[in-house]
Order: structure tokens, then sequence, then C-alpha cells
């Protein structure tokens, strides 16, 4: 075939999981294809090419990931296609080892070459997409990202000096040797806590990218100064990601878990387990189980529970469809809180097995601001530190929400009134306080609205 042939006919196909804020994809010249960096969830990326009509040969890892359990090995067991990984990645399972320099040739058409790209871990790859004689794309993993680097902290403190360096030189690696033509394709960047800043930015190539990404505009020092001064915490349970995928991740089991009957509810919830209504926040907060927890999943489900939940904690997880519960386990396996305990689908009425409801009162920062000039009202800020730092409402409490649980002491004791942002962190936190005895407001509004409102007092900078 010739180049303008395979050209023609390459297809780069992104597979999304916003939900994760990460991408995968499915790269193919119509006949053979390969795949980078798959999620857990394979049966999507199996289903993709069997839509396209290809066989997957090769699945490529940019690097043992943080923040997702990789779906790598299972790909390439259910395949038969080579797994490329770092050579240096001390895992436990058969794989082909690949370094810098290594050409792996897909099919008679593409040709992929391996580029050492260390900062967001010390063993991170790039692999270099070359279709006939064109350099047509980079898949950059948690290197290059979109205005972005994937972020250099996540291998604790003693490395995060050495990383980010790295990481300024694996991008300007990229610039230097792949033509501003080529398509800029990473795993970060998304959404996803991997990455150092976010971007909307939904596509780009390397010509593109030197002219915003800042580890391609900026002096190396004024980089390192910038990327690290912006850094915030990232979730609990990526402590938990790279031995899981050092391991060789098997197929989840995404079958439903036994039904719980309103009667089950009451005696986990009792004995301290995490029972999880699935439903959006205004409805949560109008009725629901007391004791349950809200992490809707109209929001970054599985990143926060998988964050504020005690590893190993069974969960049970209620919804008002069985497609609620299956997607809240599609997205459970991806962190590896492989099955839930239980599952019951229908009415929090039917869930409470005839008992009262409870309900949490609803406000916004209008409300707030009636109601101090009637008496004092405690605030509790559930935003990330960097958040915070920016603006802040007069006399609140901050407390991040990935915190809470630990300092739950130091909450004001009464009527609470608890935000965030927009409203889904402030309901987490809310339902958690009233499991625990408290009496929270949610403000459900955007921050925003806290400056018209007359109840920002640190304005940023």
């Amino acid at each position: 075939m010739t180049a303008e042939g395979v050209l023609n006919v390459l297809r780069i196909l992104p597979i999304d999981t916003p939900t994760l804020g990460d991408r995968s994809y499915l790269v193919h010249d119509g006949r053979v294809a390969f795949v980078v960096d798959p999620q857990r969830d394979i049966d999507r990326v199996l289903g993709l090419a069997a839509s396209e009509g290809v066989e997957i040969t090769h699945v490529f890892e940019t690097h043992i990931h943080n923040d997702y359990v990789t779906g790598g090995y299972a790909l390439a067991e259910a395949t038969g296609a080579a797994y490329h990984v770092n050579a240096d990645d001390p895992v436990s399972f058969d794989r082909v080892p690949v370094r810098d320099g290594d050409v792996i040739a897909v099919g008679d058409n593409l040709r992929v070459r391996v580029l050492a790209t260390p900062g967001h871990t010390f063993t991170h790859l790039s692999y270099a997409l070359d279709a006939g004689t064109e350099q047509v794309a980079v898949f950059s993993g948690g290197s290059l990202l979109y205005g972005s680097v994937g972020r250099p902290d996540l291998l604790g403190p003693d490395h995060t000096h050495a990383l980010v360096r790295h990481q300024y030189a694996s991008a300007q690696r990229l610039a230097a040797e792949l033509p501003d033509t080529a398509g800029v394709y990473p795993t970060h960047g998304f959404g996803s806590f991997c990455s150092a800043t976010q971007s909307a930015a939904d596509a780009a190539t390397i010509g593109s990218e030197k002219l915003i990404n800042p580890a391609l505009t900026r002096d190396e020092q004024v980089f390192v100064d910038e990327l690290l001064a912006g850094l915030d915490a990232w979730p609990a349970y990526y402590a938990h990601m790279a031995p899981a995928n050092s391991a060789g991740p098997a197929v989840p089991d995404l079958s439903r878990p036994e039904r719980a009957d309103a009667d089950q509810i009451r005696k986990r919830i009792a004995a301290g387990e995490w029972v999880v209504d699935l439903r959006n926040r205004v409805a949560f907060t109008a009725g629901h189980v007391a004791g349950t927890l809200n992490f809707g999943l109209d929001g970054s489900f599985a990143t926060y529970l998988g964050w504020l939940i005690g590893w190993g904690t069974p969960v049970t997880l209620l919804g008002e469809t069985p497609d609620q519960v299956d997607q809240a386990q599609r997205e459970l396996v991806r962190i590896g809180i492989d099955r839930p305990a239980a599952y019951a689908t229908g009415t929090p009425a039917e869930w409470a097995g005839g008992e009262d409801l409870a309900t949490l009162p609803r406000a916004t920062f209008a409300d707030l601001t009636q109601v101090r000039h009637h008496r004092t009202v405690a605030v509790l800020d559930v935003r990330r530190n960097l958040e915070a730092a920016q603006a802040r409402i007069d006399g609140a409490v901050h407390i991040p929400l990935h915190d809470l649980l630990r300092r739950l002491d130091e909450v004001p004791l009464g009527e609470v009134w608890v935000h965030c942002a927009a409203g889904y962190r402030a309901t987490i936190a809310a339902s958690i306080l009233a499991a625990h005895g408290r009496r929270p407001v949610v403000v459900d509004d955007d921050f925003d609205q806290a400056r018209a409102a007359g109840v920002l007092t640190l304005a940023a900078g």
C-alpha cells in the first residue's frame, strides 16, 4: 500500500472514560489494530474492534498507571495480542519488554517507535506512529498533554523535583523529534487528577502545543516553579493502582451481586458498611434512607468514592434502575473495587422498608446571606486547598472533602451549611455528616454566586 493509501485508511479512535478524565486509543489500518492504555472494562475495546472489522494484534502501555486499573493484560490475553510494557517496569506477568528506540511493526503499514519520556513516572514511554513514510502521531500517555503535562508528584515528594525536570525534558524531546503536523494523543488531561492542570482542548498537534504548552514555551525553572505551585491533593485510591497494574489485572466480573432487601440494607448500615445512593443530589436530599451516602452518578462518582472509602469496606449500591447499578459497577472496577456486596433498585421508600425517609435542606449562597442577617451560622467549605486559596467565605471552616472523615471532630456542632464549587461535593459531605448524626444544610449553588451574594471575603491574589 502506498503512503497516501495508508493515510487514507488509517483510523485513530479515542475511547473516552470521562468520569476518570482519561482516553484509550484503538488505531488501525483497516485490517490490524493496536490499542494504547486500555481501561479495565475491555468489552468496550473489543466491541469497537469488532464494529471496525479489525484484529487487535498489539497492546501498548505508556506507564504503570496511577489513576485506574489497566485492561492491557486482560485484553492481550483475550485477543492473543503482544503486550508491550517498559522492560524496566517490575511487573509479575509475561509481556513483550520494550525500550527507547525500539520499533514495532503493526501489520504491513504501521510502525510504532518507542520513546522514553520520563516525568510522570521514571519509566514512562511515549509511542510515535509512522504510517507509511509519514510520522503522523504520538501517543504521549502522561507526558505531553493538551496545554499541560502529567503531574510529577505521584511517586512521592522524594522524587517530585527530579521528575518535574524529566517531564520538561521529555516534552522538549517530543517537540524536537516529531514534526509539527504530528497529532498528540495523551491518555490523561481530560479531568484526570494525573494531569498537572486541565484543558478544554479536544485535539492538538506538536505544532499547536509549541505555541501554548508551558513545557514548550517557558524557561525550565519558570515551568518547574509554576507547575509545582499548582499541584494539589490526588485521590487516595491511587496508592492501590500501581500494585494492581504490576500484577496483571484479570477481566473484571460485571455481573450483578446479590440483591439486598430493606432489612439487609439496615443491617449493612448498622455494621458500618457503605450503602451508596447513586441518584442525583436533588433526589437524594428530597428523601433517602437514613445513613446512606450520596455519590451521584452525575458527577465524579468513582473518583470521590474511591478517595474517601476505607479500602476494602463493603459497598452496597442503590439505584433507581438496573442500568444505574451496572454503570456504577463498571466505574468501580476501573479503580479496583471489583465486587459490590449487594445492590437494590427501585425507590427510597422500598429501600427503607416502611421507615421514615431522611431529608437534607438545600439552599443557595443568597439564602446564606439572608440567614446570616438573623443568626450565626456555621459554614463548612469542602473544596480542595488550591480552590480555597483563591477565594473564601467569611468565617468558613475549611476541610477538603477528602479529609472530612478523619477530621469530623473539627466540624462545628449544630447546624452547619456545607458548600463546594457547585454542589456535588457538598452533598457527599452533607450525607457523611448526616450519617454521623450532624445537622447539615447543602449549599447547592455555583461558588461564583457567593460574590454576588456578598459572602465572599478573600479574593484571588
